[in-house]
């Protein structure tokens, strides 16, 4: 599927009562900031040393990054079918990497071997976040393309498929017609429920309980404050006291805060280019964006660096580019982004052929 061209009366929930490992959208904002963000990497992160003779390199200052080669090939025989995905990594510390295509979900090691695969009957997942819960491993995912019977879902499944839950298109919310509902992502709530963005539809927000039951609705499509226009990723932003929905606003080219009651907060980032994903890594924020860059935010979500930033802008949100065509140290269409304890980034564009990198954090 192409890509469609200080608070009040906000619900109490301390950070420290917040935690859950997650991915894809998020990884919690309670992870210690390594000393890596000050200048030097240690211990076995899967780093690299300062020395790039070898090395594609992007990024700058202490964000140095070396392009990891062939990270993610697949056997003879094997193919992405497209990548319009997320990315998320589990306890065990393997990768996971949606795909457009029976491949399903590809699971690697970190250093890029593939392992097996899983919801092969989910051709598009576009989004995963990871979550542990009661000792257990959950992605939750949204699906843009399953069974003929079944279209435009949300599905939590365990991480080695087993399907948990599947929710629809509430008819509650007004959904009349099979194509109003196209979301994009999904994420757990502090309550056992979750978070849905209707990003390729309407724009709006829904809360659902954990039994998958439907709550409430809200914003819409816009572009005053409060509003968004493509609701296109979703993630729990904990570098706060306060614990907020952080939504990627792509078609307004910004970031913006919601509480857990659904109401809008501020909006923390603007103009920039199309921004789909985020994930955390202490108090930074990487964002990918699909006009051919990745973006690093800091606590204030000033931008601290550039990844990949590709200076052709012929190239910038285009799917049918063969991944030959983009230089090895350059994005296309950034699409899906995960960034691991090592401060290790992996991202998928959006590509009709697929394309993965894994981007290696550079020892200073």
């Amino acid at each position: 599927m192409k890509e469609d061209p200080k608070t009040s009366n906000v619900t109490r929930c301390d950070r420290r009562q917040f935690v859950f490992v997650a991915a894809a959208g998020f990884v919690s904002g309670m992870v210690a900031l390594p000393a890596s963000a000050e200048g030097s990497v240690g211990g076995d992160d899967g780093g690299v040393d300062d020395d790039t003779q070898n090395l594609k390199v992007t990024g700058n200052g202490a964000w140095r990054y070396g392009v990891a080669r062939g990270w993610g090939n697949l056997p003879a025989g094997t193919s992405f079918g497209g990548t319009h995905g997320g990315i998320a990594q589990d306890s065990a510390g393997d990768i996971y990497v949606s795909t457009q295509s029976a491949t399903g979900v590809l699971i690697f090691t970190p250093q890029g071997t593939l392992l097996r695969t899983i919801a092969t009957q989910f051709p598009e997942v576009h989004s995963m976040v990871y979550s542990q819960e009661n000792g257990q491993e959950y992605l939750y995912t949204t699906v843009q393309k399953g069974t003929p019977q079944e279209n435009w879902l949300f599905v939590k499944m365990k991480t080695d498929g087993t399907v948990v839950h599947k929710i629809g298109a509430p008819p509650e919310a007004g959904f009349k017609a099979p194509n109003e509902w196209r979301l994009t992502a999904a994420v757990p709530a502090p309550d056992g429920g979750m978070f849905i963005a209707n990003g390729y539809g309407d724009s709006r927000l829904f809360r659902f309980d954990k039994q998958g039951q439907y709550k409430a609705s809200y914003s819409g499509k816009g572009d005053t404050d409060g509003l968004l226009n493509c609701s296109h990723g979703l993630a729990v932003d904990t570098r706060y006291d306060q614990p907020l929905l952080l939504v990627c606003d792509r078609e307004n080219r910004r970031l913006c805060h919601f509480d857990f009651d659904g109401k809008f907060v501020r909006t923390i980032a603007q103009h920039l280019r199309r921004p789909c994903q985020v994930s955390f890594f202490g108090d930074f924020a990487i964002v990918s964006e699909l006009e051919g860059r990745v973006t690093i935010l800091d606590r204030d979500n000033v931008p601290v660096a550039f990844l990949g930033d590709n200076p052709d802008k012929e190239q910038w949100a285009k799917y049918d580019l063969e991944p030959s065509a983009i230089g090895d140290a350059c994005f296309s269409a950034a699409h899906g982004c995960f960034i691991d304890n090592g401060g290790n980034i992996y991202v998928s564009d959006w590509n009709k052929t697929g394309r993965i990198t894994k981007l290696v954090r550079i020892h200073q």
